[in-house]
């Protein structure tokens, strides 16, 4: 008989190879009924590590193989509930959480999952300090600290505490994240290599509870996920699910047509329009957690004058970017919070008047314009975008040389504060407002030496009185006022920021009709394919 990885094996090689077939054949393929195949640019992914992994594709990945404590509600993001908690209370004093876990909880392996894995997997990602960490520092652990800070109870309870009476939904969505995932203490003793905490083994492996495991991962070709039979909830309705590496749209579409894959990840705006004419596919698609913004840097002397910062805000043309360049998959949005966070705000008081932006440039000394530089990375639908700011900007008398670039040149020199405008976007790092908030509208620090670059730092705006504001949010208790401290602070940052906020991002997604139940998350990790059933 054979063994299941080498049946899983078989099975996606033939997947694969049945798709290839399939783009010079006529015929329509199908995709087997037990098994969901989705095509998608997965090559961002490079560990299986939740304490490490930080990127979009690999988010999923984590949120359908590890449980954490608590989730939110994807349909009511501001709502959290146990996951594998069942319940926890909150000290007076605001600074001590207390979480009961749900019995007889299993890992895929087989070993129980105890508050001994929950404390282990929270301090090993501080030990460990690979990039996320930050999410759970800011609750005032350390490598030093944390011992003392995450402590177990019994093999069902445990403490958390932290060094400020944070907001609780600050807390516990820090502890939603991927980087709080439990690991199988057991399973990753029995892989440590010289106290590295099973680090090495679990960058190509698996340790987790969640409802799907991860069964097999070929870098920048496939990911193959299986159903966790351990799993404390509805177990998965597939056997299983694969996702192959396909970044171009145009393959995917192709792929889609003829039943090659059951969804289709990445498709451009001419592709979602193509194959929305096909009575055999379907759109689905939700706002994300990320923005798209272009920034002056206030070191330009011309730039850190308010009318040319309102100035240039009324010479982009939203609703012409909003019909083109982001149709299907983004809206125009001129806040910092993106829809879906608590206290977001939808206000949209910029459009394009050129009548205005020339009043206010007069006012600010520069009646005929003047000349000023973009950092732009070479890809669309930015560069598209930059160029179309560019037109309009010289409709007011102001010539912008775009300066283009990959990812790499252009942010380092944003990040050195080397530009005079940068066009880029900023994605939630978890479901908090804190998330935006603590990089739009604070500024610690603002000399070059600054230790925390937000990008407030990297734009030099120098906002003491913003900050405060910022620092008082994440420390607001009761949830109604939290909403509206966030909500003046993006009236703040609208009217007087260096940020020309431009649209939130749209993942959407070309489904097969016999595929019922996908529904994209607004964040990386809530898109829970284990969902899914297929006709």
């Amino acid at each position: 008989m054979l063994s299941v990885r080498l049946q899983l094996k078989r099975l996606v090689t033939a997947v694969a190879a049945a798709a290839i077939l399939a783009t010079a054949a006529p015929a329509m393929a199908a995709t087997p009924k037990d098994t969901l195949v989705l095509a998608w640019a997965i090559d961002d992914i490079i560990t299986l590590d939740p304490a490490e992994a930080f990127e979009i594709s690999a988010g999923e990945i984590m949120g359908n193989t590890y449980d954490r404590l608590v989730r939110f509600d994807i349909e009511d993001p501001s709502r959290l509930y146990g996951d594998i908690a069942e319940s926890w209370t909150v000290s007076e004093d605001g600074k001590l959480y207390t979480f009961k876990l749900k019995p007889d909880l299993k890992f895929a392996s087989g070993n129980p999952l105890t508050a001994d894995d929950v404390v282990y997997s929270l301090q090993r990602s501080i030990k460990l300090d690979k990039t996320p960490a930050f999410i759970l520092t800011q609750l005032g652990w350390t490598k030093d600290n944390v011992e003392t800070m995450v402590k177990k109870v019994d093999d069902l309870t445990l403490t958390i505490a932290t060094d400020k009476a944070y907001a609780p939904s600050f807390v516990l969505n820090c502890l939603s994240a991927n980087v709080a995932a439990i690991v199988d203490k057991k399973l990753l003793a029995e892989h440590e290599k010289d106290g590295d905490m099973g680090y090495g083994w679990l960058k190509t492996n698996y340790a987790g509870s969640g409802p799907l495991k991860i069964r097999d991962w070929r870098a920048n070709e496939i990911l193959a996920l299986e159903r966790n039979p351990n799993y404390y909830g509805d177990k998965a309705k597939l056997a299983r699910v694969i996702y192959r590496h396909v970044s171009e749209s145009a393959t995917q579409r192709l792929l889609l047509e003829k039943g090659d894959i059951d969804v289709a990840r990445n498709l451009s705006p001419n592709d979602l329009d193509a194959v929305a004419k096909n009575n055999d596919i379907a759109i689905t698609s939700t706002p994300k957690g990320t923005v798209y913004y272009f920034s002056l840097n206030q070191k330009n002397p011309i730039l850190a004058k308010p009318e040319v910062r309102e100035a240039i805000k009324y010479l982009v043309d939203y609703d012409a970017i909003g019909a083109t360049f982001i149709k299907g998959i983004g809206q125009i949005h001129q806040t910092f919070l993106p829809v879906g966070l608590l206290g977001a705000s939808d206000e949209k008081p910029y459009k394009l008047d050129i009548a205005k932006a020339k009043e206010l440039l007069a006012k600010a000394g520069y009646p005929n314009g003047f000349s000023v530089t973009m950092d732009v990375r070479n890809n669309q639908p930015v560069t598209g975008i930059a160029e179309a700011v560019q037109r309009t900007l010289a409709q007011a008398g102001i010539k912008m040389e775009i300066i283009p670039g990959d990812g790499k040149q252009t942010l380092t020199k944003y990040r050195a504060r080397n530009h005079d405008m940068y066009i880029g976007q900023w994605g939630a790092d978890y479901w908090d407002p804190n998330t935006n908030a603590s990089t739009f509208a604070s500024n610690p620090d603002n000399s070059d030496g600054a230790s925390n670059k937000t990008l407030a730092w990297r734009n030099a705006w120098d906002i003491p009185e913003l900050t405060k504001k910022t620092d008082a949010a994440v420390l607001e208790r009761d949830t109604e006022k939290r909403a509206a401290l966030y909500k003046d602070l993006q009236k703040d940052v609208l009217e007087t920021s260096p940020f020309v906020m431009l649209y939130q991002m749209i993942e959407t997604a070309g489904v097969r009709k016999n595929v019922q139940g996908l529904k994209i998350g607004p964040s990386s990790d809530t898109t829970y394919v284990y969902k899914v059933v297929k006709n």
